[in-house]
C-alpha cells in the first residue's frame, strides 16, 4: 500500500482512539450516580463539558498551541484526552470529572491539524482521505461503548469504570507509539500575516464556517433527542445507538469517495471547491429525507422505521470530508492551517448552542423535526450562497 494511505489508516485509529472517550462515562451512568451522589441531571454535566471543550479547541487553534511540529501538536491533543481518562476513576469529586471532561474535549483539535497534513499530502483525493480519517470518530464511538459493555460485564461496579478508563488511556497511548514511528513531522506556521491576509476579516471564512453549522447540529442531538421521544426496548436503544454510528462512518467514507471522483474531474482551486459545495449540498438533500422518515418513526414509535431513518440521515456526516478539505482548496498555504481551525471554530459554536436548545427550549416532538428539516435547509442555502464568493486564493493569490 502507498505510504500516504498507510498514513491515512494510521491516522484514523489514533482518531478512533481518542474518541473511545466521547461517550463511555454515559455507558456506566448508573454506576457513576451511585458512586458521586449524584442526579441524573447533574450526570449530563460531563457531557455538556465535553462538548463546550470541542469548541473551546478550535477557538485556542488560533493561538500557538496546536502550531509548530505537527507530531507534538498530535501528542499533545492526545493527552488532552489520555491524561483525564487516568485520573477519571480516581477522582473524588464529581466537579474534579466535569472538568476533565472539558479538557477531553480538546481531542476534535486532531481534526484541523490532521487536514493540514492531509492538504500537505492529497489534492483531488483530499475528500477521500479526510472521509476515511473522519469514519474513525464514529470507529472510535463504537470501540468506547464495547469496551464499557465489555468492562461491565467482567467487573463490578467501579472496577469496571477504574478498568475501561485505564484500558482505553494505554490504548491512546499505544497507537500514538505506532503512529509516531510512521508519521514524518513537518512544521505548522506561526507566524502571523498582514492584515489582508487575516482569515477571520475575510467574508468567506463567516460564510462558509457555517455551512457546516446545521450539520453539527443534526449529528451531536438528532440521535438523543429521538431516543429521548420514543419507548423501545434497552436492547432496541442499543440497536439504534448503533447504527447511527455505524452509518455515520460508512457515509463519511462514501462521500469522501465521492468528493475524490468529483475533484479528479477539475483539481483547480475553483474545480476542488465546486466538488466541495456538490458534496454537501446532496449530503443535507439527503438528510432532509431521512429526517423526515425519523419524524414519522417518532410520531408512530415505529423501530423499523426509526433504523431506516437513523441510517439514511447519518448521511449528514457526508458533509464533513468535504468541510473539512475547504482550507487546503480555498486559501493560500501559508494560510489554510489558520483557516481550518476558524473554520471549525465557527461550525463547531453548534456544539455550544445546539443541546441547550434541543433538551432545554424544545419540548415537542414537532418542534424539534422541524428545527432539523430547517437546518438541512440552511446548510444548502448557506453553500450556495458561498459557490457565489471569491475564494480567498483567487483574491490573495497562493503566496499570500
Amino acid at each position: 500500500m502507498e505510504k500516504r494511505w498507510i498514513t491515512v489508516l494510521l491516522n484514523t485509529l489514533v482518531v478512533a482512539a481518542g474518541f473511545g472517550t466521547m461517550h463511555m462515562l454515559e455507558k456506566f451512568a448508573g454506576i457513576v450516580i451511585d458512586h458521586y451522589g449524584i442526579t441524573e441531571a447533574a450526570m449530563g454535566y460531563q457531557q455538556t463539558a465535553y462538548v463546550v471543550g470541542l469548541f473551546v479547541a478550535f477557538l485556542l487553534g488560533g493561538t500557538s498551541l496546536f502550531k509548530g511540529s505537527f507530531k507534538r501538536s498530535v501528542a499533545l491533543i492526545i493527552s488532552f484526552a489520555a491524561i483525564p481518562q487516568l485520573l477519571i476513576p480516581f477522582m473524588p469529586s464529581w466537579g474534579g470529572v466535569v472538568a476533565l471532561r472539558f479538557f477531553q474535549g480538546f481531542i476534535v483539535a486532531l481534526i484541523a491539524v490532521f487536514s493540514n497534513q492531509i492538504g500537505r499530502l492529497f489534492v483531488a483525493e483530499r475528500p477521500f482521505a479526510k472521509g476515511i480519517i473522519l469514519s474513525g470518530i464514529f470507529w472510535g464511538g463504537i470501540y468506547g461503548i464495547n469496551l464499557a459493555k465489555w468492562a461491565s460485564h467482567n467487573y463490578s461496579d467501579w472496577g469496571a469504570v477504574k478498568v475501561a478508563f485505564l484500558v482505553s488511556a494505554v490504548v491512546m497511548y499505544a497507537v500514538l507509539a505506532l503512529w509516531w514511528l510512521f508519521i514524518e513531522d513537518f512544521e505548522i506556521p506561526k507566524g502571523k500575516h498582514s492584515s489582508g491576509s487575516n482569515v477571520w476579516k475575510m467574508p468567506f471564512t463567516w460564510v462558509f464556517g457555517f455551512t457546516f453549522f446545521p450539520a453539527l447540529w443534526i449529528i451531536f442531538t438528532l440521535g438523543s433527542f429521538t431516543l429521548h421521544n420514543v419507548k423501545f426496548s434497552d436492547a432496541q436503544v442499543a440497536n439504534l445507538v448503533m447504527t447511527l454510528e455505524v452509518s455515520m462512518a460508512l457515509w463519511s467514507i462514501i462521500m469522501g469517495y465521492l468528493g475524490y471522483r468529483l475533484s479528479v474531474k477539475n483539481t483547480s482551486n475553483r474545480g476542488l471547491f465546486k466538488a466541495i459545495v456538490s458534496v454537501m449540498t446532496l449530503s443535507y438533500a439527503v438528510t432532509f429525507a431521512g429526517i423526515f422518515i425519523v419524524w414519522k418513526a417518532i410520531s408512530a414509535n415505529d423501530y423499523t422505521l426509526a433504523l431506516l431513518g437513523i441510517a439514511i440521515t447519518g448521511i449528514v456526516q457526508g458533509t464533513g470530508p468535504a468541510f473539512w478539505t475547504t482550507a487546503p482548496a480555498t486559501y493560500p498555504k501559508k494560510i489554510y492551517p489558520e483557516a481550518s481551525f476558524a473554520l471549525g471554530l465557527i461550525s463547531n459554536s453548534a456544539n455550544a448552542v445546539a443541546p441547550n436548545v434541543m433538551f432545554v427550549l424544545v419540548h415537542g416532538v414537532t418542534t424539534g423535526m422541524l428545527i432539523y428539516l430547517s437546518m438541512a435547509i440552511l446548510g444548502v442555502l448557506l453553500l450556495l450562497a458561498s459557490a457565489r464568493m471569491k475564494l480567498p486564493v483567487e483574491e490573495l493569490g497562493d503566496a499570500a
